[in-house]
């Protein structure tokens, strides 16, 4: 049985760490909410007062926290989680969806304390973070990818060891930021259908098969019907809300912006996402973008 503190409660960490106490170790939460650290104690867990009590004895801590800026100011400095276990055999894993910089000055901290780190973000949403089917792409050392691995099997069904530190960051924005893409593409497809008289279902049936087939489509369809598991069957109630998404490719143009990548597609995804979070409509699915494309006139998206 491994000692495990899980930093971070929310919509993924809590299920998440519920995966991890069904497959019988001992976890011990954190996070600043009530409800989420009542939710952990509900599925059989542990809460500490602050996340320096949760990592006491810890020998695995796992945080998932909405950015960079959280993720430094919980690992670094005299008051951080690196000092707190110096000398110890913890091993760190981030989970949290952060920049590369971040993710590698955090690595680099921990490693001249002597801990072993892995950045770990995930892939799948909430519902995968509730059927324990999560894809992580993972940057570190292969030394603590193996170590790691059988616990993140607990909560993924796909573990990939990307590479060096900052991998599983850079492999999380390239995978979002395509699959921000996609969904534009699938919806503005579903759009145009419609205006020309063109049956939803006739054009998932086609293309579905055909060379427009993709995840997206077949998947996580964003008009109602075709795929009834789809969030667009549910008024679009998040799986994976528009502002994560948005988040997401505001992170892939900063990595473009910083390594001189070329990703038109990417920036004006992030354009578009900013827009409907603008409409007031971040907290709902990000395949919301069919119905918001729908209402738009061409004219005003041309300019954007």
């Amino acid at each position: 049985m491994t000692r495990i503190a899980f930093i971070g409660l929310g919509n993924m960490g809590q299920p998440m760490a519920a995966n991890l106490l069904r497959a019988g170790h001992t976890v011990i939460g954190c996070d600043l909410v009530a409800p989420a650290r009542a939710a952990h104690e509900q599925a059989g867990g542990t809460i500490a007062a602050s996340a320096r009590e949760a990592v006491v004895g810890a020998d695995i801590v796992i945080s998932m926290l909405p950015a960079g800026a959280e993720v430094r100011a919980l690992y670094l400095g005299a008051n951080g989680l690196i000092a707190a276990l110096a000398g110890s055999d913890a091993l760190l894993i981030d989970c949290s969806t952060i920049d590369v910089e971040s993710a590698r000055d955090v690595t680099a901290a921990a490693a001249a304390a002597g801990l072993a780190m892995l950045d770990a973000p995930v892939s799948g949403g909430v519902g995968g973070a509730q059927a324990g089917s999560l894809t992580f792409m993972v940057g570190g050392e292969a030394a603590a990818f193996a170590r790691a691995q059988p616990l993140l099997a607990a909560m993924g069904r796909s573990i990939v060891h990307a590479g060096g530190p900052g991998a599983g960051q850079a492999a999380k924005i390239c995978n979002n930021m395509l699959l921000g893409i996609a969904m534009l593409g699938v919806s503005e497809a579903f759009v145009l259908a419609d205006r020309l008289g063109l049956d939803r279902q006739k054009l998932f049936d086609i293309s579905s098969t055909a060379s427009g087939q993709c995840w997206v489509l077949t998947s996580y369809c964003p008009v109602p019907g075709p795929v009834p598991a789809s969030p667009a069957n549910r008024d679009y109630a998040a799986g994976f809300a528009a502002a994560l998404m948005l988040k997401d490719l505001t992170l892939a143009q900063q990595a473009a912006e910083a390594s001189g990548a070329a990703t038109p597609l990417g920036a004006h995804a992030a354009r578009l996402y900013g827009a409907i979070a603008e409409a007031g409509l971040a907290g709902r699915d990000f395949s919301i973008a069919f119905p918001w494309l729908a209402g738009q006139a061409r004219a005003s998206l041309a300019k954007s």
